[in-house]
This record gives structure tokens, sequence and C-alpha cells, in this order.
């Protein structure tokens, strides 16, 4: 991607359909540094926990709240990232919180059909001025349980959310008639390529029956103006360094977990259970 501004084609594709995918936001050589760095870190996986996807499996992720000096930080502060963010919400926004999902071949579960500001709603988050970044770790497909978006679901606004296995999804007679009048997206993706989509758009993912591993980085962020109105499980506005292309490269598969996640590192899911994650 041009690190110019978007076109106003993007914009508008963004604020018709929902989302848009950036073809190599990031190239190889930062999607192996980041790839490298998350499946060696001890300190993501001992802080990994699963959710029941009401299917038989299991999905499991890493959440952080506040974006440090190590290479997710590089990643989530990225002003090729946060840049585009900023002119599709049309002002400052700050990390709200990312997380690394983790869908190991075989075994990784399935997401329910929900919205992101489903959640962050009962947050105390006023208004879905939120977008979420979604970038492949490992390539992902249809047979590895690659993300799915409804085009144009976000003008919807929020839909009811009811709970599924250890998730809670939207309403799912909502959902099937909603799928009659709206049109399925498998968005299938190479490493480095990024989904950014809007909060009330619903999606879901397949449960990972292939032989290969699905991994995905998730940066959300909010903007400055619509910081929750009550202390909740992600930070209210925290202003948000950018850093510039280079980041990555120079940090390298360094700065692992705990010591440098600025904030107070990866969350343990037994200390979220009232956080309802989401991909």
């Amino acid at each position: 991607m041009s690190r110019e501004a978007l076109s106003d084609e993007q914009v508008q594709a963004y604020h018709r359909d929902g989302f848009f995918i950036v073809r190599g936001l990031f190239d190889a050589e930062e999607i192996a540094t980041l790839r490298s760095t998350a499946k060696a870190d001890q300190a993501m996986a001992q802080n990994a926990y699963d959710r029941d996807d009401g299917e038989g499996g299991k999905v499991r992720l890493s959440l952080w709240n506040h974006p440090g000096e190590n290479v997710y930080g590089m990643f989530s502060r990225s002003a090729r990232m946060v840049d585009v963010v900023e002119q599709l919400l049309e002002e400052e926004v700050y990390h709200y919180h990312s997380k690394m999902i983790m869908k190991q071949a075989k075994t990784g579960g399935a997401w329910a059909w929900h919205q992101d500001y489903g959640y962050w709603y009962e947050n105390g988050v006023l208004r879905p001025d939120l977008c979420s970044v979604f970038t492949a770790v490992d390539r992902a497909t249809k047979e590895n349980g690659c993300l799915q978006v409804i085009r144009s679901s976000h003008n919807l606004g929020r839909v009811t959310h009811v709970k599924v296995g250890d998730q809670t999804g939207a309403d799912p007679e909502r959902v099937e008639a909603v799928l009659e009048h709206y049109e399925l997206i498998y968005c299938e993706m190479d490493p480095g390529d990024s989904v950014f989509f809007h909060s009330n758009l619903l999606h879901r993912s397949d449960q990972n029956c292939s032989e290969h591993d699905r991994w995905s980085l998730v940066c959300c962020y909010n903007a400055k103006s619509n910081s929750p109105i009550r202390e909740g499980p992600h930070p209210g506005y925290t202003p948000l360094s950018k850093v510039d292309d280079d980041a990555i490269r120079r940090i390298g598969p360094k700065g692992f977990g705990n010591e440098s996640q600025e904030g107070g590192s990866f969350k343990s899911g037994r200390k979220q259970t009232s956080d309802r994650i989401t991909e």
C-alpha cells in the first residue's frame, strides 16, 4: 500500500461496505518478524486462554491493552495503520486493545457472528466510532477458518447479542434474516494483508480443520472523543505515539511479552472472564 492518504473512493467504500482490505500493508520481512516473535513468546503462550465456540472447538487468544516498545507495539503504533484509521474516523484515535488470535491447525475453534460494538457498548463506549485492523500473520483461507464479513451490515446498527458457548454472538434469528439480504464475503488473505472494519460490521470465522495454522493480529482503535464513560476492561483515551515505517525492522524479534508491555502486559483469561473477547 502507498503511504499516501486514502483516496476518496477508498473512504467511501469503507462507509458503504463497512470494511476494505489492504493487500501487503506489511511486507514479508515484517510479518516474519511478528510470526517468529509471537510463536516463540513464552509470556504470550502462558497468558493465552481458550473460549469454547459452542461447536466442540476452542478459540485461543492473548490480549493486551497498551502497546509497548516491543514488536507488537511497533505494529499497533505503525503510522501506516493508525493514519488510515484516523482518516476513516476523522479524528485522533487511541489504542483500545490488541489481541493475537491463535487458530491452530486441526484444533482452532470458530467465532460466532458478532459485532465488536455489541461488546464495547457494554463497556461504556457511547458511539460505534471504533475501527479494528485484522492483519494476517499466516495465510488465511476458507479451509483454515478465514474471517467472514457481511457487506454493509454495519448500517443496521447495533444488534442484540446472546450467549453462544463461552462467546456472546449476535441474535441468530436476526443474522439469518440479514444473510438473506446482504452479501457474505470470505476475506482470504496472504500474510501481511489487513482488513480495516467498522465496529458494527457483522463478522465471524469457521473452525480451522486444515493442516495449517491461522494466526492473526487484531488492533482495535477508538476515537479520542469516544472515550468510555466508565472504567471497563479496556482503557480510556491514552495518547498514542506513532512510529515510522522502519520501526519494525529496527526493533526486530525482541521485546517479548511482560518485560516490555506497557501498562500491564498480556491479560490472563482467568482475570478477564467478564470481558467477552471477539475476533
